[in-house]
C-alpha cells in the first residue's frame, strides 16, 4: 500500500496576502473555492513538487503562522536562496548544523555557510511567509537509497 503525501494545510491570517506571497514565489495556483458562508480554500504547488499547500478561511483551527519546519528540497541551495531573494523574500543566509546532521529548531546550532563537505541533506536556508509560517530549503544532491 502506497501512502503518498499530497498536501499540507498552513494557517494564515490574511488569505489575500498569502495568495500574493505564494504567487510572487512563482508557485502554481491550483484552485480556489469559496462558499457564501465564509469558507475559502486556496491551493498552491511549488515548482517541481508533487505536494501542495492549502490555506484559507475555515480550513484550519491552528494559530496563523504556527507551522514550522516546512521543507522544500532543492538541488542548489545557493541558487534557490538567490531566487527567493530576487523575488523579495527575506531569506536567511545558507547554513549547516553544528552536528553535521539535520538542523536544530529555530536558529540553535546554525553555522554560517553550506556544509563544508557539501554533503547531500546538509545545507539549509530558511524563510517565513507573511504570517510567520516557517519554511526551510534543504539541499539534496544525492538521494538516500530507496528515495526518489
Amino acid at each position: 500500500m502506497d501512502y503518498k503525501f499530497e498536501v499540507t494545510v498552513i494557517p494564515v491570517g490574511d488569505v489575500d496576502r498569502a495568495v500574493h506571497f505564494y504567487r510572487a514565489l512563482g508557485w502554481r495556483f491550483d484552485a480556489e473555492f469559496a462558499d457564501d458562508e465564509g469558507y475559502r480554500l486556496v491551493q498552491f504547488t511549488p515548482p517541481g513538487s508533487p505536494a501542495s499547500i492549502i490555506f484559507g478561511t475555515g480550513v484550519s483551527n491552528a494559530e496563523p503562522g504556527s507551522a514550522e519546519g516546512l521543507h522544500l528540497v532543492v538541488d542548489d541551495i545557493e541558487a534557490a536562496r538567490e531566487d527567493l531573494a530576487e523575488r523579495g523574500v527575506r531569506v536567511s543566509e545558507v547554513f549547516h548544523d553544528k552536528t553535521g546532521v539535520f538542523h536544530h529548531a529555530g536558529t540553535t546550532g546554525r553555522v554560517s555557510g553550506p556544509d563544508p563537505a557539501r554533503t547531500s541533506y546538509g545545507s539549509f536556508a530558511s524563510f517565513s511567509d507573511p504570517d510567520g509560517n516557517g519554511w526551510v530549503l534543504q539541499e539534496v544532491t544525492t538521494r538516500l537509497p530507496g528515495r526518489v
